[in-house]
């Protein structure tokens, strides 16, 4: 069940992120400048974001079977049409807003759902592994996006994504899904005894907006997004103009996916041994630090300064995913989890999209990216507060939002 979630979020995500690649291919073809394809990107996000609610509801009022399916042929449809388009106004509408949609419903709001449905005390472990869909994906679809870029074009690649998505519908149909969506019998019933002692009801989206912890996991979220995706977005045209060559500039992309799995799934073992907080800490330090490494490439192509890069800000690059998913299961456990999380990650969205907006609008205005960097760094440096000044991200109190012992803290 575990690896089922992880492998579709991995291709939600992959395909997403791939974005960066076609960055420059579609910018030659349309003259359009850099503000408005970093506009395709922010509004993916922002309506990945405004889904994940939508998504969380959907996948616990119909079932995973419908919300999957649907995914997977939104998604797909998307990329066909993508890869046929004729102006810039309907990548908005097919990549910024069907594949968004598409992307929402097979992705980590209803694997997060699912997992806190089968795990107690490796909950943040599970979580690391659903978190390492981002790097995974990276790993896997940034190379193999820019050797489909160069073997069929950048439509060709649009057209490969939608034959992978559309061929996975049948069989992601036959599964037993009723048999997973019903979880460990364990874990199930320890999340009703929660929901008895809370007084018998479901998380709603209301209860949990007057939670000053639901407040405080969307302004991490929210910062982070805005960090990773004013540098993502730009990365591979940043290598490649900072003397790069194109597939070797992809390629440290998806390296940074790759190195980034060790953070993630080290963020989750290593926040059960020393705490949610202490782990921030590490990972937005080196975040900055990483960003400052970038900033030194503009000299000139350096191994050595992409090596501490990869290093500093790969590896942090989704660690606090994992922290975000485990708070609000243990904040929010019981009916409902799926739409407060989804809720949650409206945070990623709009940070992402304001972050991938603003970098690209910077470097319209200042002609270079330095100012982008500032502004990752400053929303990071932002983040880390948050966790140092709200006691419920601390992961050392043993009660949730409502004030009922965690269900991770009676396993």
């Amino acid at each position: 069940m575990l690896a089922l979630c992880a492998g579709l979020n991995l291709i939600a995500r992959g395909i997403g992120e791939t974005f960066a690649i076609f960055l420059l291919p579609i910018a030659r073809e349309f003259g359009a400048d850099r503000a408005a394809l970093t506009g395709v990107y922010s509004t993916y996000m922002l309506t990945l974001g405004l889904m994940s609610p939508l998504a969380g509801f959907a996948h616990d009022r119909f079932g995973p079977r419908l919300g999957y399916g649907a995914g997977l042929l939104l998604f797909g449809t998307a990329c066909a049409l993508a890869g046929a388009m004729t102006a810039l106004w309907q990548l908005y509408l097919l990549v910024g807003i069907a594949g968004a949609v598409g992307s929402a419903l097979i992705g980590a709001v209803p694997a997060s759902s699912l997992v806190s449905r089968w795990f107690r005390a490796r909950l943040p472990s599970a979580m690391s592994v659903l978190a390492t869909a981002l790097g995974s994906g990276m790993l896997v679809f940034a190379p193999a996006t820019q050797w489909l870029i160069d073997h069929l074009g950048w439509r060709g690649a649009y057209h490969a994504f939608a034959v992978l998505l559309l061929a996975l519908f049948v069989p992601m149909m036959l599964l037993p899904w009723r048999r997973i969506a019903a979880g460990a019998p364990d874990v199930v019933a320890a999340a009703a005894a929660a929901q008895r002692t809370s007084g018998g009801r479901d998380w709603t989206i209301a209860r949990a907006l007057r939670t000053g912890v639901f407040w405080a996991l969307f302004g991490v979220i929210f910062l982070t997004s805005i960090t990773t995706y004013a540098i993502s977005v730009q990365l591979v045209a940043y290598l490649i103009e900072s003397g790069i060559t194109p597939l070797r500039a992809a390629s440290i992309f998806g390296a940074v996916g790759m190195v980034s799995i060790v953070g993630m799934m080290g963020s989750g073992v290593l926040a059960q041994r020393f705490g949610e907080r202490a782990v921030a800490t590490v990972s937005y330090t080196g975040t900055i630090a990483g960003i400052g490494v970038l900033a030194l490439l503009q000299a000139g192509p350096s191994t050595t300064l992409i090596g501490a890069f990869l290093l500093l800000f790969g590896t942090m690059q989704g660690t606090r995913g994992p922290l975000v998913a485990v708070l609000t299961a243990r904040n929010f456990a019981g009916g409902g989890m799926g739409r407060v999380y989804g809720s949650v990650l409206l945070g990623m969205g709009t940070g992402a999209a304001i972050g991938s907006w603003a970098s690209g609008t910077l470097y319209d205005l200042t002609g270079g990216y330095r100012a982008g960097f500032l502004l990752a760094a400053a929303a990071a440096a932002c983040g880390l507060l948050l966790f140092w000044t709200v006691n419920g991200l601390s992961g050392a109190s043993g009660r949730s939002a409502s004030g009922v012992p965690r269900v991770s803290d009676r396993s």
